[in-house]
């Protein structure tokens, strides 16, 4: 049995909040170099180098790389020989006021009928996962509103099969138009129940940018239908172009034999996630 001290998942939550805003990953930011490379449109590629030169600016000045610094939401895989030591929940969300405060991000988090802000960009949304093992991993990825709002469920008929699924998607997305700051990564939840889909499609964020799914018959699906919202030709951040989205990511998850739920949850052009291993 390991023990890790809650003080230590606090901290490292803190540094997550803080570096989520002002350093976009390798895997996004190569995602986007790639875009600007094979970019036809000159509006569209210019926008896409002024995203670039923004990201080298936060990054350089400790300064977030968008205004909107998101709800927090974690993911959390705990390994089933690990012992914590204190209050984990209580943690976490220190963990995310902290970062929130002494990073100087905005605070956006509030009830949703009074509209109060909370003032601590908390709660956030947390996730645990039981696995094997002895290490804790965090995932920390900040949800601006902006794609978050363009989300979506829906329960298809089964009779919908394969083709209803992606024509759903891809009328999704591009009804979406400018709204989630495209070029963006469309996370898909194919399966499971109504919540179970809603959990896969921000799951699949999560995936390094463009790595397809284990499943080839998955695969081939997000490879269509990246292509296919690609070739409408609405582009970096609506002005046209090849790149209106980065990737397709679809995770699936068995489901009852009279319903089909297909979830879908959209993340912009500035795809922050940070991860830490304990």
């Amino acid at each position: 049995m390991r023990e890790i001290d809650s003080n230590e998942i606090c901290q490292g939550v803190r540094d997550l909040a803080i570096g989520a805003a002002h350093d976009l990953e390798p895997d996004i930011l190569e995602a986007l170099l790639a875009a600007r490379d094979r970019e036809t449109g000159e509006l569209a590629g210019n926008i896409l180098n002024v995203l670039l030169a923004n990201a080298n600016i936060a990054s350089r000045d400790r300064i977030p790389v968008c205004q909107d610094t998101g709800t927090g939401i974690l993911f959390l895989e705990i390994g089933q020989e690990v012992h914590i030591r204190g209050d984990l929940h209580a943690a976490l969300q220190e963990g995310v006021r902290l970062g929130y405060e002494e990073g100087y991000l905005r605070k956006s988090v509030c009830d949703p009928l009074t509209r109060l802000n909370t003032g601590t960009n908390t709660p956030a949304v947390v996730h645990l996962d039981l696995v094997p093992g002895d290490r804790l991993t965090i995932r920390f990825l900040p949800k601006g509103c902006g794609s978050e709002n363009m989300s979506s469920l829906v329960m298809l008929p089964p009779a919908a099969g394969t083709e209803g699924v992606v024509r759903h998607v891809i009328e999704r997305v591009l009804a979406a138009g400018s709204n989630p700051c495209p070029p963006m990564i469309v996370g898909v939840g194919l399966g499971g129940s109504f919540e179970k889909a809603a959990l896969l499609a921000k799951k699949a964020l999560l995936r390094p940018v463009g790595e397809q799914s284990e499943r080839a018959d998955v695969a081939v699906l997000e490879e269509r239908i990246l292509r296919e919202i690609n070739g409408q030709g609405q582009g970096v951040h609506g002005f046209g172009g090849i790149n209106t989205a980065l990737a397709v990511h679809m995770e699936t998850f068995p489901c009852h034999i009279a319903s089909l739920p297909v979830a879908i949850n959209i993340q912009c052009h500035a795809h922050r996630h940070k991860e830490l291993v304990i």
